[in-house]
């Protein structure tokens, strides 16, 4: 397949939104296919596509790719988004591991059982501001100057970024989620 990738998934953010902003930082257009009902999920799977039975999918190069760090690891590859060397590569698995270790965290809050919910906010945001955003600022400044800080909350990203600073982009917008999440569970 030679023409623009195809993305599978359902209508919203999600998983694919990484995938679909490192494309966008690539320039490549890209298809959308939508999962609006079990049986478009089901024909996914029947048919073979899908190794894990499981979203998100991207169709490219005659591949189906499945595992969202697989995807954005071959779509910055493939784009020469992935550093230049080995050691620009590990510094950037380092924080895009780190960003997924924040994002689970976040993603799981939702089951966190009600009585709980106080703690793990805390003990989240406690993360979040400690540990999480002083080593993703960090390599703003140092590692991947593309990020220019206009104000201390708010990032704009120059036009050659690496894979990376996608993700570190993406934790800061993960905090701010976690603010309005912190919003929408206190009482009153």
């Amino acid at each position: 397949m030679s023409g623009k990738p195809i993305l599978h998934y359902f209508n919203g953010r999600g998983r694919m939104e990484c995938i679909r902003w490192l494309l966008a930082a690539a320039g490549v257009e890209f298809e959308e296919k939508f999962i609006e009902k079990p049986e478009d999920l089901d024909k996914l799977k029947n048919d073979g596509s899908l190794l894990f039975q499981q979203v998100p999918m991207v169709e490219i190069d005659g591949m189906n790719l499945v595992q969202t760090r697989a995807i954005l690891n071959y779509i910055a590859t493939k784009y020469n988004l992935y550093g230049k060397d080995i050691k620009e590569r590990a510094l950037i698995d380092m924080y895009s591991e780190g960003v997924a270790d924040l994002g689970e965290m976040i993603m799981l809050l939702p089951l966190c059982p009600a009585a709980e919910k106080d703690a793990k906010v805390t003990l989240i945001r406690e993360k979040t501001t400690n540990r999480f955003l002083p080593a993703f600022e960090n390599s703003c400044s140092t590692s991947f100057p593309q990020v220019i800080i206009f104000q201390p909350n708010f990032y704009l990203l120059k036009p050659n970024l690496v894979f990376s600073t996608q993700w570190n982009f993406m934790v800061i917008l993960r905090a701010w989620m976690m603010e309005a999440l912190r919003a929408t569970l206190e009482p009153g």
